[in-house]
Order: C-alpha cells, then sequence, then structure tokens
C-alpha cells in the first residue's frame, strides 16, 4: 500500500498564509507609492520608503526560505513575525503622513490574526506595540506639505481602498487560519480518544491472556469427567447430551489454542493472504460450530474477482462477535451479505429482531456496555477497535422492516500484498 502523503502543521500553513498576505499588501504599498512618485501628487521621501519596502520584501523572502527547512513554526516565533509586520507598517506610515494616513487601519489585520490563533498573551503584547506605534504617530511624523484639495480627496479614496483591503484579508485569510486550527483540535482529539481506546484496549488484552490460561485447566478436567461419563452410562439420550457438551469443551480448547497460535503468527508477521469470500465463509463454518441453533442466508453480490485480503486473528474475532450479537438478537433466518466495488469490501448482517432502543443506540460499542442479561460488553468494542485499526467502519441501524442491521465495511486494498 501507498504510503499517505504528510500534512503541513496548522501553524506552517498559516504562515504560508502570512507571507501571502504580505506580499499582497506589500504591492499594494509599492503600487500606491509607485502612482504619487509618477503623478507627483505627494512630496514623499521616496528613498526612505523605497528601503523601507525593500527591507519588508527581504522579510518575505527569508521566511520563504526558512519554511522550507524542518524546523517547526512555534507560537513565538509567529508573534514575533507579526511584531515585524507591525513595525515595518509603522515606518511606511511615519514617512507617509503619520496618524493622517487612511492604511493606519491596518494596523487591526496583524491584530486579528493574533487573535483568532496565538495566546491571548501574544495578542495583547502585539495589541500594545500596535497601540504604542500608533500613539507615537501622533505626536511624532516626518513632515509633509500636502494641499487641502487633494489632501481630502486623497484620504477619502485611501479610507475606501484601506477598508476594502482589510475586509479582504480578515475575511478570507483569519477564517482559513482558524479553519486550519480547528482541524488540528478536531485531529488531538481524535488521537486522544484513540489513545483512551488502546489503553483500554491493554488492559482487556491483559486480562483476556490471563483468563486463556487460566481456563486451560477446567477445560482439560471437563474434558476427562465426560469422556468417563459417556463410558460410565451407556444411555442414548444421555449419550447425546454428552457428546454436545464434549463438542462445546474441545471447540473451547480449540479457541485458546488458536489463540496462541495466532498470537504467535502475528508476532512472526505469518497472515496467510485469502479471497475474501473464502474469508467469509470458513468464519461462517467456524462461527455455525460455535452456534448451532442458528440458521442463515448468505448472499455474495459482489461482481468479478473478489478482493484478496490478509485478514489478522482479530479482524476475524471481530466478525464472529458481530455474528454473535445477530443470533443472540434472533438466532433464525440471519441475512448476511457480501459486496465489493473499487474502494470497498462490505458486509451486512441484518437480524429480525427487537432492534436497538434509539435511547441506548449512541453507548453501544463502549467498553463494558451491554443490553443483554448477560455477556461483559466487550464485543462490539472489540470489533469496532480491530475493523477501525484496519482502515475500515462498523456501524448499525434499524432496520425500516424491523430488526437490526450490521454494516461493516473494510478498504478493498487492506492487507493486500
Amino acid at each position: 500500500m501507498l504510503a499517505p502523503v504528510p500534512l503541513l502543521s496548522a501553524s506552517r500553513q498559516n504562515l504560508w498564509r502570512l507571507i501571502l498576505i504580505r506580499f499582497l499588501v506589500l504591492a499594494a504599498q509599492a503600487g500606491s507609492v509607485g502612482l504619487a512618485y509618477k503623478s507627483e501628487l505627494l512630496p514623499l521621501p521616496w528613498f526612505e520608503l523605497s528601503v523601507t519596502l525593500c527591507i519588508s520584501l527581504m522579510l518575505c523572502v527569508f521566511t520563504m526560505i526558512r519554511l522550507r527547512g524542518p524546523w517547526p513554526v512555534t507560537e513565538l516565533e509567529y508573534a514575533v513575525q507579526l511584531g515585524l509586520d507591525l513595525v515595518i507598517h509603522s515606518v511606511l506610515l511615519f514617512y507617509s503622513g503619520g496618524s493622517t494616513n487612511p492604511f493606519v487601519s491596518y494596523y487591526l489585520v496583524p491584530l486579528t490574526i493574533a487573535a483568532a490563533i496565538l495566546p491571548w498573551l501574544y495578542t495583547l503584547t502585539l495589541s500594545g506595540l500596535a497601540l504604542g506605534g500608533y500613539t507615537l504617530l501622533l505626536v511624532w511624523t516626518h513632515p509633509l506639505e500636502v494641499p487641502s484639495e487633494p489632501r481630502q480627496s486623497l484620504l477619502i479614496y485611501g479610507m475606501w481602498l484601506s477598508f476594502a483591503l482589510a475586509a479582504a484579508l480578515i475575511t478570507f485569510f483569519v477564517s482559513r487560519m482558524a479553519g486550519e486550527l480547528r482541524r488540528q483540535e478536531e485531529q488531538r482529539a481524535e488521537r486522544r480518544e484513540e489513545g483512551l481506546r488502546d489503553q483500554q484496549l491493554l488492559a482487556v488484552a491483559t486480562q483476556a491472556a490471563g483468563a486463556a490460561h487460566e481456563l486451560g485447566t477446567p477445560l482439560a478436567t471437563m474434558s476427562v469427567l465426560i469422556k468417563e461419563l459417556r463410558r460410565e452410562h451407556p444411555e442414548p439420550m444421555l449419550q447425546e447430551d454428552l457428546a454436545v457438551l464434549q463438542e462445546q469443551v474441545k471447540l473451547c480448547k480449540d479457541t485458546l489454542q488458536q489463540l496462541v497460535r495466532a498470537a504467535e503468527a502475528d508476532r512472526r508477521q505469518a497472515i496467510v493472504e485469502q479471497s475474501s469470500v473464502d474469508w467469509l465463509e470458513t468464519t461462517l463454518n467456524r462461527w455455525h460450530l460455535m452456534r448451532p441453533e442458528a440458521s442463515y442466508r448468505y448472499q455474495c453480490l459482489g461482481r468479478g474477482t473478489p478482493p484478496r485480503l490478509m485478514p489478522p486473528a482479530d479482524l476475524t474475532q471481530a466478525l464472529l462477535n458481530l455474528l454473535n450479537n445477530a443470533a443472540d438478537a434472533c438466532p433464525e433466518k440471519l441475512d448476511i451479505r457480501l459486496d465489493w466495488d473499487h474502494q470497498w469490501l462490505q458486509l451486512s448482517i441484518r437480524d429480525f429482531g427487537a432492534g436497538v432502543p434509539l435511547a441506548i443506540a449512541e453507548q453501544l460499542g463502549r467498553p463494558f456496555f451491554t443490553t443483554k442479561g448477560k455477556g461483559f460488553g466487550l464485543g462490539l468494542f472489540l470489533s469496532q477497535a480491530s475493523v477501525t485499526r484496519a482502515g475500515g467502519t462498523v456501524k448499525l441501524y434499524n432496520h425500516e422492516e424491523g430488526g437490526t442491521l450490521t454494516e461493516l465495511k473494510l478498504p478493498r486494498s487492506y492487507g493486500s500484498a
């Protein structure tokens, strides 16, 4: 199977977006300065403004080179980058009218970005830096001599352009940045949930290993006693019951031995590739020995060559658990269907029981939760964990015609060579 393509972290993607914002603002600033220079409307200090714009361009290039390295983007680095933007903007305003420049409202763009993605302490620091720069521009700026009529006209159009630029940047880029952070938080929540589930699985596996070791002795004792009872009591009816009991004890012993063999095979990675149809039919035959009272109808609906799988032992056990759940609900006339397409292998199991009450539907699949009078509430939980680890899903529905529909989906390429 192909390895997944690594995705950029949210912080790295947001820093790339900040570079794009810088280029857009730099283009607008350079265009405004160039237009003023060509039209000779304003007597601006062209050399100082050109140097400041070149510094801004160098910062963009340096940041792009830095992002090609393996170093992670920290929140402190991002705050420093925004602080440099505020300083450069303050210098440009100093040489182009100070607080009377309509582009003074651009101070809000870096602050909005900081409020959206940075902790409050960094945002508070940047707010103080922006407020301090604005305050200094009120009392200290490079003197400009501009006639009153052109100044009023430039102020009006400049305010409109400044508002349009700030609104576009905030609406598009800040929403994208906040979306990346939300996606990252969702991934962290999923990883925490997976970690909790793995801890629960480890606890269950530890208990199961101990129970399997302890069950060997009583099962051997029961097998010996059943053989002695069959010799001492030749009555036909009793012989039939003892034969069934002996088969069930043998099945338990075989299950424990298979558990040991499966663990050894998994340790050695000795899992055999087989057809999905063969895997299902073999599992159904084994399950029917465990549940001889159950009756079912099996249909293979897929067309073409069946997908080939390398199912580990826990995936087979997950399927057995789902079949047992359906048989517990109603052991008669189970409807089992296998289908596939270019992407998924889908197995559906329908029983004709009472269905799943809506009040407890959301709790199904949690460990130690069961709707039965017997059992430990681990079957569906372990099944979901095994199927999820294989990249698939397990879902339960109340069928519109009654009963419960269990749907197991596996990626078609799972485990294939």
